[in-house]
Parts: structure tokens; sequence; C-alpha cells
């Protein structure tokens, strides 16, 4: 099954490339994003790339402390992922 974005960001907060997400990360958060990409195999930084892109986006996302707080709660809505497929369906979308 592939997965769509819920929200589409234009242009995207954080740029799909290592210095965009340099960029959009912190301090040690920043340096450990370095050290793994520098460490990482050809084959294996497109996926240190695409962890930590999406750290960079959750980090600033500008909802983010909210939905934290909702999630530490209890309080964030979810939704099953049956009710994603047929919602997917009724939309005319396929699931894979």
């Amino acid at each position: 099954m592939t997965a769509q974005p819920i929200h589409h960001h234009e242009p995207e907060r954080v740029p799909r490339n290592a210095n965009g997400i340099a960029e959009a990360l912190e301090g040690p958060r920043r340096a450990e994003f370095y050290r793994q990409l520098l460490a990482a195999a050809p084959e294996e930084a497109e996926g240190v790339l695409r962890h930590w892109w999406c750290e960079a986006m959750l980090d600033t996302d500008p909802a983010g402390d909210r939905l934290t707080a909702a999630a530490l709660d209890g309080t964030l809505s979810t939704t099953s992922v049956e009710d994603l497929i047929t919602r997917r369906r009724q939309a005319g979308g396929t699931v894979e």
C-alpha cells in the first residue's frame, strides 16, 4: 500500500536535500544527521535522508507541540486503517 500526505506543503517546509534537512534541525540532532549521513554507504544514504527529512518536518510542524501534547494526554484523534481504506476507495483512489 502506498501512502499519500494528508496535508500538502507547497513549497515544502523542509527541502528534500541534505542542506534543507540540516537547516531545519538544531544542535545535537543536526550533528547526528550529519554523522549518520557521512557514515552511510551509498545504498544507505537515501534511507538516512528520508528518515531525517521526516524528523525535520516534524520538528518544523507549526502544530507539532499541540499534537505532541494531545498524544501524551491520550486525546489525539485516531482513524483506523479500515476507515482510511474505505475513504480512499470512495474518493476513487487505489489501495495496493
